[in-house]
């Protein structure tokens, strides 16, 4: 029988989730154990500390959930914890912007986890709440993902929880799990589960970066890597010249980190957050 999911054990599956995502290596245009990728301020230490930091916020997530219906009250008690979430991530980055993305996709289906206690349950749910707007939000958002949304006419991070996270629902979670049970490794299927998301999404940090042309760029080479015979020294190759470009799936990424927690709260693993800390440490 699995055990059902208490806050602090969905605040562990989605910590690690991050942690994982950033691990995860090589990954085009990403941080990860090779190096900085196409960013300059940031590094896997960094980014592992970031994801710690956001313990407590998605821990506050879960148990607002916890019998509440995805109300207004509930979306802008949300809000105010995601806020201060990032709060507490900028300061510990010194004002890097590491994970808010991450933070919004997994903050949500947090919530929706403490809500409903399963997975498909949370996607459903953390949609039904994003549909709502934040009452003390700002009124117009000036990150670099939304200057996209609006310049190329994408849905962003917004439009993709709106429209219940197609692409952690039909993409990246099937590429997930059916490469596992073709045989890949952990590793392997999480990576393929990236370049899927690569190749599908309208990534915005990539349009910010790199634009239209650098985002059907960065989509081609994704789907050519899927196909390639040697994936392993396919995958090397897109993620070195990603870099040289500095084009960056920071979207994709957080999709991934979103599959990969959805994927994870039907495991009975998750305990407490000192498998997080392990994890960091054993790669720092």
């Amino acid at each position: 029988m699995t055990r059902p999911l208490t806050p602090t054990m969905i605040a562990t599956a989605a910590v690690e989730a991050i942690m994982t995502e950033a691990l995860l290596t090589p990954k085009p245009g990403l941080v990860d154990r090779r190096g900085t990728g196409g960013h300059t301020d940031m590094d896997l230490a960094m980014l592992l500390r970031s994801a710690e930091s956001l313990f407590d916020t998605f821990e506050a997530l879960a148990h607002a959930g916890s019998g509440s219906a995805p109300g207004q009250l509930l979306r802008d008690e949300v809000g105010a914890l995601g806020r201060e979430g990032e709060r507490v991530m900028l300061e510990t980055t010194g004002g890097v912007n590491t994970h808010r993305g991450a933070l919004w996709t997994i903050g949500l289906l947090a919530t929706g986890a403490g809500a409903t206690g399963s997975a498909s349950g949370a996607v459903a749910f953390a949609a039904e709440l994003a549909r709502r707007p934040d009452s003390a939000g700002p009124p117009r958002a000036s990150s670099h993902g939304q200057r996209a949304v609006r310049r190329y006419g994408v849905g962003g991070a917004v439009g993709e929880a709106v429209a219940g996270f197609p692409h952690i629902v039909h993409v990246a979670l099937p590429m997930l799990r059916g490469a596992r049970a073709g045989g890949a490794t952990d590793e392997t299927a999480r990576l393929r589960a990236l370049l899927a998301l690569i190749a599908t999404v309208d990534d915005t940090c990539i349009l910010h970066r790199g634009g239209a042309d650098g985002l059907r760029w960065m989509q081609r080479l994704a789907r050519r890597t899927l196909d390639a015979p040697r994936f392993g020294v396919a995958l090397h190759r897109f993620a070195d010249e990603a870099d040289r470009r500095r084009l960056s799936p920071g979207g994709s990424a957080d999709l991934l980190a979103g599959a990969m927690f959805v994927d994870s709260l039907s495991r009975p693993s998750i305990s407490t957050s000192s498998a997080n800390l392990e994890l960091a440490n054993a790669h720092l």
